[in-house]
C-alpha cells in the first residue's frame, strides 16, 4: 500500500497524464511498479523530469510571460519609463489583472548602482515587510523590498529603503520623482494591502522593453535544473561543475575558482545523496545586458549519508539561483545562495 500510495502521489506531483507523456512512458513506469523495486519507478520519473518535452507538456495551457510560479501568487510589475505600477494574480498558470495605475519612480536612468542615485532599480525583488504610521511623505503604508538582491550584491551595488509607498498625505504631489522607490495613489496602494500578502508577491521592475520568456524557455529551465539536481545526487562533479559559469560569483565575493575547488572536495567525500526540489518559482531577471536571465528559487530538502547509510547531514530550505540561459537551451549559474 505505501508503494502504491507513493506512486500515485508521485504521479499526482508530477501532473502525469495519458495526454501529456506518451503512452508507452505511462505503460512503462507501472510496469516498473508492478515488476521491480521502487528505485526503478524513481528513475523513470526522474527521466521525465529533466526531459524539456516532457515540462513543456505540463506548460501547455500555462501563461509564462511573468515566469513560473509553484510558490509566490502575487507579482508587481513597473515599466520605470511610463512610469507606471501594476499587480498580477498567478493561479494554476492563469495570470489575471488585478490594477493598474500611474506611478512615480526616482529620476535616475537606466540601473541602479549605488546609493544616493536617485534611481530605481532594475531587476526582480521580494517584499520583505509591511511598513505603517510612516512620516506622511510616504503616504498610507509601504512595501519593504529586497534590494539589494544576492544578485546586486554580488555586482557591487549599494543602496537601501527601495519601497512600494504612497502618495504625501498632506496632498503635495509637486515632486515629480522619487529617491528611487515607486510610489502611487494612497486609495491604490490600500486596495492592494486588501488583496495580497507581502510575503508571496515579487516585484519585477524594467526600463522600456520587457522580453517576456518563452514556454521553451521556461522548458529549458525547468528540464536544466532536475539535470543540475541529477549530477549532484550521483556524485557526477565534472558534469555538475559544468553547470557554473566562469563568471560565477557568491554574494560573499567567492569566484568560480574558489567555489570549484570548494564544492571538488565535498564531492570527493564520496557521500550518497538525496535532494528533493519543491515550491518552485521561476522568474524572468530584467537586466540592461540584454541577456536572458532568470531568478529560480525553490525549496531544497537535502540530506547526506554516511557509509553505514546514516543520515550524517540535512539542511532544509530555500534555495536561490540567478541563471544565464543560454542559447542551445543549456543554464549557467552565475549566482547561488
Amino acid at each position: 500500500m505505501k508503494k502504491l500510495a507513493f506512486i500515485t502521489s508521485s504521479i499526482a506531483f508530477l501532473g502525469l497524464q495519458a495526454q501529456d507523456i506518451s503512452h508507452q512512458a505511462l505503460i512503462d513506469i507501472i510496469d516498473s511498479y508492478r515488476k521491480t523495486e521502487l528505485k526503478e519507478v524513481e528513475s523513470k520519473i526522474q527521466t521525465l523530469l529533466v526531459n524539456k518535452d516532457y515540462w513543456l507538456s505540463v506548460l501547455r495551457d500555462q501563461d509564462v510571460q511573468y515566469g513560473y510560479y509553484e510558490n509566490m501568487e502575487f507579482i508587481f510589475v513597473s515599466n520605470k519609463s511610463i512610469p507606471d505600477l501594476s499587480l498580477y494574480q498567478f493561479n494554476d498558470g492563469v495570470v489575471s489583472q488585478i490594477g493598474s495605475s500611474n506611478a512615480l519612480v526616482g529620476s535616475g536612468k537606466g540601473n541602479k548602482k549605488v546609493s544616493g542615485d536617485l534611481t530605481t532599480p532594475i531587476g526582480v525583488y521580494d517584499l520583505k515587510n509591511k511598513l505603517t504610521k510612516l512620516d506622511q511623505y510616504y503616504g498610507a503604508m509601504a512595501f519593504v523590498t529586497s534590494y539589494p538582491n544576492a544578485y546586486d550584491k554580488s555586482l557591487q551595488k549599494t543602496g537601501y529603503g527601495i519601497w512600494i509607498h504612497g502618495m504625501p498625505l498632506n496632498g503635495n504631489r509637486d515632486e515629480k520623482n522619487t529617491k528611487g522607490c515607486i510610489a502611487i495613489e494612497n486609495e491604490i496602494i490600500t486596495q492592494y494591502d486588501k488583496r495580497i500578502r507581502f510575503d508571496n508577491t515579487i516585484l519585477i521592475t524594467y526600463e522600456d522593453n520587457y522580453i517576456q520568456p518563452t514556454k521553451d524557455d521556461i522548458a529549458n529551465l525547468l528540464a536544466q535544473l532536475y539535470l543540475w539536481k541529477d549530477t549532484w545526487e550521483k556524485g557526477d562533479f565534472d558534469n555538475y561543475i559544468a553547470f557554473y559559469s566562469p563568471d560565477f560569483k557568491k554574494p560573499n565575493k567567492t569566484n568560480y575558482k574558489q567555489y570549484k575547488r570548494y564544492k571538488q572536495r565535498i564531492f570527493d567525500k564520496n557521500e550518497k545523496k538525496k535532494i528533493k526540489f519543491s515550491q518552485i518559482d521561476i522568474v524572468p531577471y530584467p537586466n540592461e545586458e540584454g541577456k536572458k536571465l532568470f531568478r529560480i528559487t525553490f525549496n531544497q530538502e537535502y540530506t547526506a549519508f554516511d557509509k553505514k547509510n546514516k543520515p550524517s547531514y540535512r539542511s532544509n530550505g530555500r534555495k536561490e539561483l540567478y541563471v544565464n540561459l543560454l542559447e542551445d537551451g543549456s543554464m549557467s549559474i552565475l549566482l547561488e545562495e
